[in-house]
């Protein structure tokens, strides 16, 4: 299943859980390079994870595709 993550996060799709105020997505500045960099928010924190743990954590968290409050529905 991670790997199906990881490819909608290199598409640009946001996961999360709006009530929560978390979310994981893929910033379009990493975009096909080598080692991309995803960014988990949790309320106003930010931090900065790889694309492998970002995976894990949608599977984990059960993060759903969703709508940010600023970026929408799409990162890029």
């Amino acid at each position: 299943m991670s790997r199906i993550h990881k490819e909608h996060l290199q598409a640009g799709y946001i996961f999360g859980d709006p009530t929560n105020e978390e979310y994981i997505y893929l910033p379009a500045g990493e975009v096909g390079t080598d080692a991309p960099m995803c960014v988990i928010e949790r309320g106003s924190s930010r931090e900065d994870i790889s694309l492998d743990e970002a995976a894990h954590l949608i599977d984990i968290l059960t993060l759903k595709a969703c709508q940010h409050p600023t970026l929408g529905r799409r990162s890029f």
